[in-house]
């Protein structure tokens, strides 16, 4: 019983001494007899400790060069750094004046783009309003002709007649070429049974018609007019309806 007591209280005093390397061990220590001339080797301890693997932290006086000069390495956040903000400054600058300068450029070609279609458009309607006074004149030029009879203009019909219907007929030759130089344009649908097309006919009546579709123009009551491609009178027409 007495030696498990004393292997207990060796154990006890051996696990204090690894939890705590600090304590000095020699309070522990029991000399067999207080006369004995052998002295005390204080630096034995020491053994307990000869297992550790993580020194102390060294203290500030003691601390390595390097990390002495660890903080003295320390550079300027970017952020605080004045030439890299006055860069960024000057880039935005760049971005945005770049910008307003690509603005103005695709504005002034759309200012040019709209000059040359407001030049052009008075160029080729400028007479739109003389146009439209001189077809009615056309219209009673082309009436007249209508109204000479086919078996009047034969050898054997009258030949004063036939010279006037035919110096008529040259004088409207010769407008209409004059008109046609400066854009103005005579078209008769019924002549080549044309399809309906509200944007350059007028119909004024329907009627059933054989031999021909439905929405073809069979008649032309009055020739219509257009102005380089735009429509200044349009032409009046029957229409086929046979359903």
């Amino acid at each position: 019983m007495i030696q498990r007591s004393l292997l207990r209280q060796s154990r006890a005093i051996g696990s204090r001494l690894y939890r705590n390397p600090n304590s000095n061990p020699s309070r522990f220590y029991t000399p067999a007899t207080r006369t004995s001339t052998v002295p005390v080797n204080r630096a034995s301890p020491s053994r307990w400790y000869s297992s550790e693997t993580n020194p102390e932290p060294t203290t500030g006086a003691q601390a390595s060069p390097s990390e002495q000069a660890a903080p003295e390495a320390e550079t300027v956040p970017e952020t605080d750094d004045p030439l890299k903000k006055e860069v960024d400054a000057k880039n935005k600058e760049i971005i945005d004046l770049k910008d307003k300068y690509l603005r103005s450029v695709a504005e002034f070609r759309n200012l040019q783009d709209r000059t040359k279609r407001d030049i052009t458009a008075a160029r080729d309607f400028a007479i739109t309003r003389f146009a439209k006074d001189l077809v009615d004149s056309v219209d009673n030029l082309d009436r007249a002709l209508e109204t000479v009879p086919p078996e009047k203009l034969t050898d054997a019909g009258d030949q004063d007649l036939k010279s006037l219907y035919d110096g008529l007929k040259m004088t409207e030759r010769i407008l209409m070429q004059t008109l046609s130089k400066h854009g103005l344009e005579r078209f008769d649908p019924g002549a080549n049974g044309d399809r309906f097309d509200p944007n350059v006919h007028e119909a004024t009546f329907m009627t059933k018609v054989e031999g021909k579709e439905d929405g073809t123009v069979f008649l032309t009551q009055q020739k219509g007019f257009s102005l380089n491609g735009r429509v200044i009178r349009a032409a009046k027409v029957g229409v086929v309806k046979n359903a």
